[in-house]
């Protein structure tokens, strides 16, 4: 049998970012400490103690999930938006698009929304990443795996992070119908963000309904986009 020991150590340490993360990224991260776990041998531990995660374990996972609410979308700071939304902000609406969904023969809704919330859960360590940052997509998948990795180990492993990781690895590797849903719902959330902050802020973001056209793999997805389409036209 074995037991679960936790360690403390400081987040900087931990999660061993790579050189070419930002400075931004080391200044948040360097002050953090969390308990992560490392398997000992105690003949007198039942395994299902690591059936659900402890207290300690759950509170730091949330602790460190907070950088999610607090981390704005690069995409929309980057084109000088006032008050873009959150990593967070973006995974809830793209929640209740799953929620509002008309159900669709061979996909699980509720699966579709515990993907939509865990979907970008990586980038509470590695922030968010765009294609303007140069890095190539294999090297920002391998980053944000190995992220993912050491949140689930934070959370205690067991059931829980295990179906987060699974959760995560069918939308990265887009291999379900659930996991082609839910990255429509990507899309449309950030082009329907595109479409409100052209509305509140006069302004023209037309390379993100371009970086989208042509893309959609569902026809819930592509009925959405041409809705938001439609809507931008009345609003032109």
């Amino acid at each position: 049998m074995s037991r679960l020991v936790f360690t403390t150590i400081t987040t900087k340490s931990f999660l061993k970012l790579p050189p070419s993360s930002s400075s931004f990224h080391f200044k948040i991260f360097k002050s953090s400490s969390f308990r992560v776990c490392r398997m000992a041998s105690d003949s007198s531990s039942s395994s299902s103690s690591s059936a659900v995660p402890s207290p300690s374990s759950a509170i730091d996972f949330l602790s460190l999930c907070h950088r999610l609410k607090s981390t704005k979308r690069a995409g929309w700071v980057k084109r000088d938006i006032k008050g873009p939304e959150s990593i967070a902000d973006h995974m809830y609406r793209m929640g209740l698009m799953a929620l509002i969904a008309s159900d669709t023969p061979g996909v699980n809704r509720d699966k579709c929304i515990k993907m939509a919330i865990v979907h970008d859960i990586a980038e509470a360590i590695v922030g968010d990443i765009t294609p303007s940052d140069g890095i190539p997509k294999l090297e920002k998948s391998r980053r944000e795996k190995e992220a993912l990795d050491q949140m689930c180990k934070l959370l205690g492993g067991g059931p829980r992070a295990e179906e987060i990781h699974e959760l995560w690895m069918e939308y990265e590797e887009n291999s379900t119908n659930e996991a082609k849903v839910v990255k429509d719902f990507d899309k449309i959330e950030m082009i329907l963000q595109a479409l409100e902050y052209e509305k509140e802020q006069d302004k023209d973001l037309e390379e993100f309904f371009q970086s989208t056209a042509g893309k959609f793999q569902t026809d819930l997805g592509k009925a959405w986009a041409s809705e938001i389409a439609s809507r931008r036209k009345k609003q032109d």
